[in-house]
């Protein structure tokens, strides 16, 4: 997994960004996510890419007893603990494929967009089984595989501009793929809807929803071409109680 967000320009680019500035309201899949959180009181959260710490100080607002988020950039969680420091709020500067994940510690591990920059998900789901507690809760948003295999993840567009039609290719062959984000060169990990939602069925989680993220009505005028393919994918998952 690499580090993108502790260079300077890219670093910059992102705090322009209407989620850097708005917060969960300047995000468009927010109305959609929220509905998805379990009763977040008096739970335990580990947010795995915290970015600045939206959704930590979301759910300390919400009664979670503790909250620690991690971030591998050193500017996102200094970003974090200047804007939302609290008592139960703890940030960490690590490897979402790194961190420790302590046997049945947290009630509730929670993700956006991040795991996309992840080669193995199998891995992650993995150490995330073992750091719930049973009846936890595995919530995460990342890029939809139509949209992680969009070729150069650019509409092909006319010669006034106009957006004529999103390309696909090779969506049956995951791994590493190269894009631009925010003016930079990128490279993100492509998965097919396969690999991640049946991963999670072998691992042993319940799918308890499955949602491609739409702009929210209010944002459809501006922003048409949002509705003609789907940017993001939210997944809830449960560790049963009753574990195989």
């Amino acid at each position: 997994m690499k580090n993108y967000y502790d260079n300077e320009d890219f670093f910059t680019a992102y705090s322009r960004m209407s989620r850097s500035q708005k917060g969960l309201s300047g995000a468009g899949e927010w109305e959609q996510l929220q509905p998805l959180f379990p009763d977040l009181r008096e739970k335990t959260i580990l947010d795995l890419g915290c970015g600045y710490g939206w959704h930590c100080n979301y759910a300390a607002e919400q009664g979670a007893a503790e909250v620690l988020g991690i971030d591998l950039s050193e500017k996102m969680i200094a970003e974090a603990q200047k804007r939302h420091s609290r008592k139960n709020i703890h940030y960490e500067v690590g490897s979402i494929t790194d961190y420790a994940y302590p046997p049945e510690t947290f009630d509730l591990v929670f993700s956006n967009l991040a795991l996309h920059y992840i080669a193995d998900l199998d891995d992650i789901y993995a150490k995330v089984w073992q750091t719930l507690k049973p009846g936890g809760v595995f919530l995460f948003n990342m890029e939809h595989p139509t949209f992680t295999a969009g070729v150069r993840q650019e509409w092909v567009r006319n010669e006034a501009g106009e957006a004529k039609y999103w390309p696909v290719d090779d969506y049956f062959y995951p791994g590493e793929w190269e894009t631009v984000f925010l003016g930079e060169a990128i490279t993100k990990e492509h998965h097919t809807l396969t690999q991640i939602l049946m991963g999670l069925l072998k691992i042993g989680f319940r799918l308890t929803a499955v949602e491609e993220v739409m702009p929210p009505e209010r944002w459809r005028e501006a922003m048409p071409d949002e509705m003609r393919r789907p940017m993001m994918l939210l997944v809830r998952a449960e560790k049963e109680e009753m574990q195989r």
